[in-house]
């Protein structure tokens, strides 16, 4: 408010007539002019508008000038007259600044500061002329200019200048005589002054000068309650402060000082207050002030003490008594403290009923009552809400916090089912629901929406799907039925057909499915449809959706691998291998692929791998990575380094394997296949890794042939010219490699069934000459034995591929190879002498006799020295039988010489065979017969009989 001015007295205006003057005097009529000329110039300024900078600056050096002149002579008193007007000038111009400020709108800092310093410029000079005479309590007046700029400072944080403010105050009433002063706004300042100085040592964390002044301010309270409110509202604000910013680093000793200090001063104003309104505002701030008191224990630990507060508080004044919203939930939580849940869930049950109770406070002792007593206190927060709704009005955003507090954290699976049935409850209540229907409360809804999702969301973590989908079903009340919100719903029916999905009540899990549909028809939906046509075991229509799903604008191919994974998961194979037979049509596309094509593939044979009977499809999907790794390059399909070879070597292996089971199953034409893509995968190796698989591919080369050979068989349907040149191209490959591989390497098994193949396919393009070459080449390798050379000759001596220069090469290298044994097998020996007569017999005829007789004379060389029996006795009758029946033709040609070599061959091989004595001896009398009449009888009347 504004400062009446001072009139100037009549000496003082006489005073200031006379024409001669001093030069002291003269400077400060000219100082003091000048400080006249600014604050004028302030008078006149606009109040609406901000002060000029250099105006405080410039009185201020002003007055510094003026203050070098200082002190004013005593008998001057009309000179400090003036400066008092002076200053009651400014300080008024300062009052109409601030109030049009207040008025209009909050001035800036720095316009507000402006005028704060202009204020300690009219404080400073009136300071100047302290001891005027002629004006009531000068000190004082002067002390109050600075405590009200000391205040103003203060205000605007500046607290060094506020200090000083209070500083100077306090050194001009420190030389008055406070027993003397009676005026009782006098009286006041002298305590506020106190206090103002007290609250700034503070904020300068000079605590200890602070409390100090405190202490000091109680010897100025003059018996007046006003002012025993006033020191004990300081203490009190004290000990919130320390509260507030948690000073307190575990001990609370310093706050209930401070509390204690302030509980006395109440005390005491109590007992002398006059007025009724004393005594309800010092018993109002004693309450407070206990109220403190409890809060504070509370923070410690000591329960009891609180709960001694609560009832202090409550039985003082009778009926009266304090009624505090914060005082049952201080019982509260001291009860929970104690452990005594009962006396706690009756305090939080009597906030129902008691309306002066604001909705923040309630709330917060739900969720501190819930904390402590968690799972156990779900039904009692649960009534007391309810029971809170139907006494008043309620909130969106109470209802929000109860409920997001009931949620928590859940403390497992039971925690989460036992809370989550009763947040369904309270979220389904109409009147809860009712609280967020209006758009005013829009995102308070979201938050509930999301509230209830999260525990959804938790509850279908933990499997427990049923309360899963409650709680995504009562989310879906808190989403509004508009377009904006038509994506959010479809959202929430799609995890709600997820839920029912795992509930296994597929019936529910389409109904919800098709709603989603109707609102947001996408990508998501398409694949949970297939979902349950897996669940229903509908590969038909899982198959079918995987063709819808393609179809959808948002489709990525991401969904048909997932949709293997689930047809897999379900043993679906056949719709496993429809979806990722779909996933490879999208490698031709350029786009980026989640995964590689040579995964996709490996995956698609290993899936048909676990079904039976699907050999072609495999073999299909393997031509297939073939066909795509010779396109794009081994390195660009398999992948580089040691990965790309283990997938190249993974599927050739697959592919061998899957030969063989098709082999020992006798499905020779897939065998032929699947081996012949083996040597394919190896082929496309660098040279490197071509020379380590050499054994493999050749094997399989030779496999491969042997298969074509085995179908054609099968078959009885010869295989195509093309066929038969391919299957020489491929042994002629394996060939190549058989010559490059050391003698360790070469399975003698795998030679010889080349050898075989070879002829055969040789023979088929009548190559006898190859044929000859191959055998040949053969005989002279060291994985060659006699078996092997009986086998070929065998095989070259019968059959369509009859060849007798490689059946009599083979059969006589096998028979000298059998003869070089310690312990010959002269079952085999009689074999191959049989077969190499009969072949001598076939081959040459009659134009060469002695070959076929050589054959003979080496079968009874032979037979020289054996044991009786060694020598198969029926092999031996053989020989000696056809040997004699042989002379019977030369006997009717009359070739008498020809005739005798075979009879004398026939008997010599009778006399090595046991049990052919009878014939023996027939053929000796025969022969002498033979041998006293052939130069008297012509050739043809003497014949000998043939040997049965």
């Amino acid at each position: 408010m504004r400062i009446a001015e001072i009139s100037t007295p009549e000496h003082f205006q006489a005073a200031a007539a006379p024409d001669s003057q001093s030069p002291s005097q003269n400077q400060h009529n000219q100082l003091l002019s000048q400080i006249q000329s600014k604050i004028k110039q302030t008078e006149s300024h606009p109040p609406g508008t901000p002060l000029p900078d250099s105006l405080p600056s410039e009185l201020r050096q002003l007055l510094t000038n003026l203050t070098q002149l200082a002190p004013f002579p005593a008998a001057n008193n009309s000179l400090k007259l003036h400066l008092w007007k002076l200053s009651y000038r400014l300080w008024n111009a300062c009052v109409d600044f601030s109030n049009a400020a207040a008025i209009r709108s909050p001035s800036s800092n720095r316009s507000s500061q402006n005028v704060t310093k202009l204020r300690h410029v009219a404080a400073d000079i009136l300071s100047l002329a302290v001891d005027v005479v002629g004006v009531h309590s000068p000190a004082i007046k002067s002390a109050s200019f600075y405590y009200k700029t000391g205040l103003a400072w203060h205000d605007h944080k500046i607290f060094d200048l506020a200090s000083t403010c209070f500083e100077r105050a306090t050194d001009l009433l420190s030389k008055l005589d406070v027993s003397k002063i009676l005026d009782a706004g006098e009286r006041k300042l002298l305590l506020d002054l106190n206090l103002a100085r007290s609250r700034t040592a503070w904020e300068i964390s000079d605590k200890n000068l602070a409390l100090t002044l405190l202490n000091r301010s109680k010897t100025l309270l003059f018996g007046s309650s006003a002012h025993f409110i006033a020191l004990a509202n300081q203490f009190l604000a004290f000990a919130k402060a320390v509260l507030s910013r948690n000073e307190n680093n575990g001990s609370f000793n310093d706050v209930l000082k401070l509390l204690n200090e302030a509980l006395n001063l109440c005390e005491k104003g109590l007992s002398i207050s006059r007025t009724r309104e004393e005594t309800v505002e010092i018993k109002e701030l004693k309450s407070k002030t206990m109220r403190f008191i409890s809060a504070v224990h509370l923070q410690n630990g000591e329960f009891e003490s609180v709960i001694k507060c609560v009832k202090v508080l409550r039985e003082n004044g009778g009926e009266k008594g304090d009624h505090h919203a914060s005082l049952p939930v201080l019982a509260m939580k001291a009860w929970l403290g104690l452990g005594r849940y009962s006396e706690a869930e009756k305090e939080l049950k009597g906030m129902v009923v008691n309306k002066g109770i604001p909705e923040g406070v309630w709330v917060s002792a739900v969720e501190t009552y819930f904390h402590a007593v968690g799972n156990a206190g779900v039904e009692t927060t649960k009534g007391v809400f309810l029971g809170l709704l139907e006494r008043c009005h309620v909130s969106a955003r109470a209802a929000l916090r109860v409920i997001h507090r009931v949620v928590g954290d859940g403390n497992g699976i039971e925690g989460l089912r036992t809370r989550g049935k009763v947040v369904a409850e309270l979220a389904s209540d109409e009147r809860v629901v009712a609280l967020f229907a209006s758009e005013a409360v829009a995102k308070e809804r979201t938050a509930m929406h999301a509230v209830l999702w999260n525990c959804g969301s938790g509850n279908f973590r933990l499997k427990d799907y049923e309360t899963s989908a409650e709680m995504f079903e009562k989310s879906m009340l808190y989403i509004p039925h508009d377009l904006e919100n038509r994506v959010i719903r479809a959202k929430g029916y799609r995890v709600l057909c997820l839920c029912y999905l795992g509930l296994t009540q597929l019936d529910r899990a389409q109904e919800y499915i098709n709603e989603a549909e109707k609102l947001d028809p996408n990508i998501i939906c398409a694949f949970l449809k297939f979902k349950i046509c897996l669940q229903k075991n509908d590969h038909c229509g899982a198959t079918n959706q995987i063709q819808k799903m393609i179809s959808c604008p948002d489709f990525t191919p991401d969904f048909l691998s997932l949709a293997a994974h689930e047809a897999v998961a379900s043993r679906a194979l056949p719709v496993a291998v429809a979806a990722l037979s779909n996933f490879l049509n999208f490698y031709n596309s350029g786009k980026p692929m989640p995964t590689t094509e040579v995964v996709v593939l490996r995956t698609l044979v290993t899936i048909l791998s676990q079904d039976l009977d699907k050999e072609a499809e495999v073999l299909k999907f393997l031509k297939q990575a073939h066909k795509r790794a010779s396109e794009l390059g081994a390195e660009s399909f398999f992948g580089k380094g040691e990965v790309g070879r283990r997938e190249q070597n993974w599927f050739a292996v697959t592919s061998w394997n899957f030969g063989a089971k098709c082999g020992k199953e006798k499905n020779y034409e897939l065998c032929a296949e699947f081996l012949r893509l083996v040597s394919g995968f190896y082929s496309l190796m660098g040279v490197g890794q071509m020379e380590e698989n050499n054994v493999t591919i050749c094997k399989s080369l030779i496999m491969t042939v042997s298969a074509m050979i085995a179908s054609e068989n099968q078959n009885t349907t010869p295989l195509p010219d093309a066929e038969v040149k391919h299957a020489v191209e491929l042994l002629e490959r394996a060939g190549k490699i058989l010559t490059s591989l050391s003698v360790g390497n070469i399975e003698g098994d795998i030679h010889f069934i080349y050898v075989l193949n070879a002829y055969d396919m040789h023979g088929r393009l009548n190559n006898l000459e190859s044929q000859h070459h191959i055998v040949k080449n053969f005989a002279g390798t060291k994985t060659c034995s006699p078996q092997y050379l009986l086998q070929i000759g065998l095989n070259a001596s019968q059959g369509p591929r009859f060849n007798a220069e490689v059946a009599t090469f083979a059969l006589s290298e096998c028979l000298s190879g059998f003869l070089s044994s310690p312990s010959p097998n002269y079952q085999d020996v009689a074999l191959i002498v049989r077969r190499l007569i009969a072949i001598a017999s076939i081959h040459k005829g009659n134009t060469d006799d002695d070959a076929v007789l050589s054959m003979y004379k080496q079968a009874y060389r032979i037979m020289v020295g054996l044991k009786e029996g060694e020598y198969p006795t029926e092999e031996g009758k053989w020989l000696a039988m056809t040997a004699w029946n042989r002379a019977a033709i030369p006997v009717r040609m009359g070739e008498i010489n020809v005739a005798k070599k075979w009879m004398n061959a026939g008997l010599e091989l009778a006399r090595k065979v046991a049990g052919m004595e009878t014939y023996q001896a027939y053929m000796e009398d025969y022969v002498a017969e033979f041998e006293k009449k052939f130069h008297t009888q012509i050739a043809g009347e003497i014949q000998p009989q043939q040997v049965q």
